[in-house]
């Protein structure tokens, strides 16, 4: 919407609400942006998203030792993606990709009338 008086663009405001935990690891503040980024990019694939929950953690394994796990609230479901990788950043990607599958399906199948 433009308001031509006040010339400003106003674009429709998210609601999401995004919490992000490192368990027993400090991080740094570049993954900490770089995973509030990643989450945002969600809102494209659905715009009615509640909450999303970043989780980030160690974890025993010398191949995969980078947890990313992502909880996504949205209407009358949660959805729930848990990755693993070499580094937090290839992991959080990964789990965004499959949270992103799960909201086109979750979308496909619930709102595809509308």
């Amino acid at each position: 919407m433009l308001i031509p008086e006040l010339n400003i663009n106003l674009k429709k405001s998210t609601l999401m609400k995004t919490t992000f935990t490192a368990r027993h690891f400090e991080p740094s503040k570049d993954l900490h942006a770089y995973s509030e980024e990643a989450v945002q990019k969600l809102d494209q694939f659905f715009d009615r998203i509640m909450t999303c929950d970043i989780i980030l953690e160690p974890v025993p394994d010398d191949e995969n030792p980078c947890q990313a796990e992502l909880n996504v609230k949205v209407p009358q479901k949660l959805l729930n993606g848990k990755e693993q990788a070499s580094s937090y950043e290839k992991a959080i990607n990964q789990v965004i990709d499959n949270a992103a599958r799960q909201l086109k399906k979750y979308k496909n199948k619930n709102f595809a009338n509308y």
